[in-house]
C-alpha cells in the first residue's frame, strides 16, 4: 500500500505515523509508533490505529545507537508490513526568518537549516539527522520540513521585535515562537467543533516537557511564550524558561562558566529538574512527598498564571482556554490548580468534568470556556505533506489510486 510516513525526531526517540492518502485532504492514520530509548535501551513499539498493539521489540545499544539508524530501523519494520512510502514529512523546529511555511526539502534547503542549529540546540540536530539520512540513502523519496516557528511568523511588529537596534532584527534575531504545528492543529479543531470560540480570543497552553502558551485571535497566533530561541516563557522539563539576561552575563563574568557550560545548564539542568533537585517528569513530582518537588509544580502553576496574564493582555480579554500536549492532556490535577489561578480572568473548572477529561471542563456559569483538546502534531504534518506535494506533482498525488 502507498503512504505517507511522518516523522517527529528528538534526542533519545523517534516518533513516526503512516498514512493512507484517499482523497484530496482525507489521511488516514494506518500505523502509529516510536522508537525510544535510542543509544541505551532502544525499543521498537507500534500500533495499528483501528486495532492496537502489534509489535514490541527491544535492541541492543549498538543496534540502534542513533537518530539515523532509528529512522533505518522504523522504516525497514513499516515496509515489512507491506507499505511503500511516497512521502516523507518532518517535523523541524526552526525555520528561521526565511521558511514560514512547509518546503520540500533538498541538500540546499538542508544547509540554510543547518544554520539555525544554535538556536535550537535540543531539537535542530535530530530534526535533521533522519532528513539528511533519507537524502542518502534514498534521494528519490521527496521529504517535507513542517515548521514549528511558520505559525507565529505573521505576528505583529511590536510582538516579533526585541528592544535591540534594527540591524539585529533584520539578520534574524526577533521572537519566533515554538509548537507551532500543535497550536495550528488546535486551531483547526475548535473550527470545527465550536467555532464561535475558535474566531474569539482563545489562550491555548502546550504543557509537555517543552512547555509554552500561545494566544490566538480569529484563529491565528498573536503572541507567544517562546521566542528568539525555546528556552524563553515558561518554565519547561529542563529548560529555565523566562530568565534575565544579566543571569547569563554573571555566569560568564563571576562564574566564569564556558558558554557550552552555561548552556547545559540552562537547557538540561534546569526547569522542573532543576527546581526540584530530583526529576522533571511531572508524574514522578505530583506523587512525591519532597517539599522541592512541590515547589516546582507550585512555580509551574504560578508562571503559567503570570504568562496567561500577558496573553491575555495582548488579546484585550479572554474568551477561551485550551489545554493541549502531554502535562495539558493528563494532569487532572495541574489543570484544576491552573484553573484556579486563572479565577480571576473568569474562569471557574468543573471538577468532575475535569478529573473525567471530558472535552470541556469549565462549569457552564464559567465566563471563560475551557477545553482540553489532544493535539497531533503528527496529522497536520501529514496535511502540510499531502498539500505541498499536490500541488506540484502531475498528477496530483492525492489522485493516485491506493491499493492494499
Amino acid at each position: 500500500m502507498d503512504a505517507l510516513l511522518v516523522i517527529n525526531a528528538g534526542s533519545s526517540s523517534l516518533k513516526f505515523q503512516a498514512f493512507a492518502i484517499s482523497g484530496p485532504s482525507n489521511l488516514t492514520c494506518l500505523i502509529r509508533g516510536q522508537v525510544d530509548g535510542i543509544g541505551v535501551r532502544p525499543r521498537l513499539r507500534a500500533s495499528l490505529a483501528t486495532t492496537g498493539e502489534m509489535t514490541d521489540q527491544r535492541y541492543e545499544p549498538g543496534e540502534i545507537a542513533d537518530v539515523p539508524s532509528a529512522m533505518a530501523v522504523a522504516r525497514n519494520w513499516l515496509e515489512s508490513q507491506g507499505l511503500t512510502f511516497v512521502a516523507v514529512g518532518h517535523r523541524v523546529v526552526h525555520g528561521g526568518p526565511e521558511f514560514d511555511r512547509p518546503a520540500l526539502i533538498d541538500h540546499a534547503v538542508v544547509d540554510r537549516l543547518e544554520r539555525y542549529v544554535p538556536l535550537a540546540p535540543l531539537h535542530q540536530p535530530n530534526n535533521l539527522a533522519p532528513i539528511k539520512a533519507l537524502l542518502k540513502n534514498r534521494p528519490d523519496l521527496p521529504q517535507v520540513a513542517c515548521f514549528d516557528t511558520a505559525f507565529h511568523r505573521h505576528h505583529g511588529a511590536l510582538a516579533d521585535h526585541f528592544a535591540l537596534p534594527q540591524a539585529y532584527y533584520d539578520e534574524g534575531v526577533r521572537r519566533y515562537g515554538f509548537h507551532g504545528l500543535s497550536y495550528e492543529y488546535v486551531a483547526d479543531q475548535l473550527a470545527r467543533s465550536a467555532p464561535d470560540v475558535a474566531d474569539a480570543r482563545v489562550i491555548v497552553a502546550h504543557l509537555g516537557s517543552g512547555a509554552s502558551m500561545c494566544a490566538l485571535k480569529h484563529g491565528h497566533s498573536i503572541e507567544s511564550t517562546l521566542g528568539f530561541t525555546a528556552l524563553d516563557g515558561l518554565p519547561m522539563g529542563t529548560r529555565c524558561g523566562q530568565l534575565d539576561p544579566g543571569i547569563v552575563l554573571y555566569l560568564l563574568n563571576q562564574k566564569h562558566m564556558a558558554a557550552a557550560e552555561i548552556e547545559t545548564l540552562l537547557y538540561h539542568g534546569s526547569g522542573l529538574k532543576g527546581l526540584s533537585g530530583q526529576s522533571n517528569d511531572v508524574r514522578e513530582l505530583e506523587a512525591s512527598p519532597n517539599e522541592a518537588a512541590q515547589f516546582a509544580l507550585e512555580y509551574f502553576v504560578y508562571r503559567i498564571g503570570l504568562h496567561a496574564g500577558m496573553l491575555a493582555a495582548a488579546l484585550d480579554g479572554l474568551d477561551a482556554f485550551v489545554f493541549t500536549a502531554g502535562i495539558g492532556e493528563n494532569s487532572a490535577t495541574l489543570r484544576f490548580r491552573i484553573g484556579a489561578r486563572l479565577n480571576w480572568l473568569g474562569v471557574t473548572i468543573d471538577a468532575a468534568a475535569n478529573l473525567a477529561g471530558l472535552p470541556v471542563i469549565s462549569t457552564p456559569a464559567s465566563r471563560v470556556k475551557v477545553y482540553v483538546i489532544p493535539t497531533n502534531e503528527e496529522l497536520m504534518i501529514a496535511r502540510h505533506t499531502l498539500a505541498l506535494l499536490s500541488a506540484r506533482a502531475s498528477p496530483p498525488l492525492q489522485q493516485r489510486r491506493i491499493s492494499g
